[in-house]
């Protein structure tokens, strides 16, 4: 198999950290990157938007969010506009500041505007185009009380015709960080994630449970579960159908007598019309808080991200699936290790990764969080 290679790109307008399965890039209509919103070196929630043009490998700043937040949602509407909802608002805090507002971006006008408010304010939710154009919105995490967090089992629907959210019945499960993706005939699968357990800020376990959403009727069935617990793992829906699940891991394992700080290098495969997963080769290391694009090829390329719960590093790697055999190879890794980054396919095959973090925790320097990069490179197949 022959093997892709990375090249630099330009470097964004500011350093951002891009937490949240929902919050990452989005391709326009002609062809640009839209980054919205995110964190910075100590997590406060930022307003910046930028816009990468693939011809000159260049980002420009461009209109500000009309509110800052981190661990949103973004998602490109069929109308060709984008939808940013939810999110945390201002500076880092427990519990978080979960924020009801939205807002939309009109890449025509170049310019965002009110997206109205939904029903109950919510960060580290999914967000998923349905086949009608409407956009579910489901979980996430808002504050219980003063001094703890909840993970959610509501959702939401919002009609980007009429500007309007209406509530939809609710998860089975309550959940947070989780991945969600559109099945073939509309269904949409959520599976795994995190649960706040505990009134304190790590107080949460790993979720094995999958369940899928019927746009049709509005309502959530149960379907088969992981193998073990996932939580900063990803989806990626394949050509035929079925979806590849990769990494994550548990951040509570240790809190039952066996301790296993590193994050997960197996893979599991959905299908659809049996609603089960099955096991399918690990990857070449475990790893979390990654980014997994299908490639043209129907191949899918796998990140970056980090090997263990506290996310000291983020990972240079790359591998790559081949769903016709089941198999992993390993690609050239990116010139700048990365976790909680943006990645997108561009119109021509190359995939685009942007900003995250270098380094978190203990190995960032003394009085920050993390230790973000600017940077951006492109992958080509």
């Amino acid at each position: 198999m022959s093997r892709g290679r990375w090249a630099a790109a330009g470097e964004l307008p500011w350093e951002r950290n891009l937490f949240g399965a929902a919050s990452s890039a989005v391709r326009l209509g002609d062809g640009q990157v839209l980054i919205a919103g995110g964190g910075d070196d100590r997590l406060k929630a930022e307003d910046g938007t930028a816009l990468f043009d693939p011809r000159s490998g260049a980002w420009t700043g461009a209109a500000p969010l009309r509110e800052a937040r981190r661990m949103h949602s973004t998602t490109l509407l069929a109308d060709g506009r984008v939808l940013v909802a939810g999110g945390s608002g201002g500076s880092a805090a427990y519990p978080v500041q979960a924020l009801d507002s939205a807002e939309v971006y009109d890449p025509d006008e170049r310019r965002w505007s009110d997206g109205g408010r939904m029903g109950q304010g919510r960060c580290g939710h999914s967000a998923t185009l349905l086949p009608d154009g409407r956009v579910l919105v489901a979980g996430g995490t808002a504050a219980r009380s003063p001094d703890s967090e909840r993970s959610l089992v509501s959702a939401e629907v919002f009609d980007p015709e009429s500007g309007r959210w209406s509530p939809t019945a609710p998860m089975l499960d309550a959940r947070s960080f989780h991945p969600a993706v559109a099945l073939p005939g509309g269904a949409v699968l959520v599976a795994g994630g995190w649960a706040a357990t505990r009134r304190d800020w790590r107080g949460g376990a790993g979720l094995a449970y999958c369940e899928r959403y019927d746009p049709a009727t509005g309502r959530w069935t149960p379907t088969g579960g992981f193998v073990a617990a996932r939580t900063g793992h990803r989806l990626t829906p394949l050509a035929d159908g079925t979806v590849l699940a990769t990494g994550g891991g548990d951040p509570d394992a240790g809190a039952q007598g066996r301790p296993d700080p590193y994050s997960r290098a197996t893979a599991e495969r959905y299908d659809p019309a049996t609603g089960t997963w099955s096991r399918e080769a690990d990857m070449p290391c475990g790893r979390a808080l990654h980014q997994a694009v299908r490639l043209p090829t129907g191949e899918v390329l796998v990140v970056g991200g980090t090997g263990d719960t506290l996310g000291e590093a983020g990972y240079r790697s790359a591998a790559r699936y081949d769903p016709r055999f089941g198999t992993w190879s390993a690609e050239p890794g990116m010139a700048v290790g990365r976790v909680d980054f943006a990645a997108t396919v561009l119109a021509d095959g190359r995939v685009l990764v942007a900003g995250g973090a270098v380094r978190t925790g203990p190995a960032t320097p003394s009085g920050s969080y993390l230790r973000l990069t600017r940077t951006s490179e492109l992958f080509t197949v």
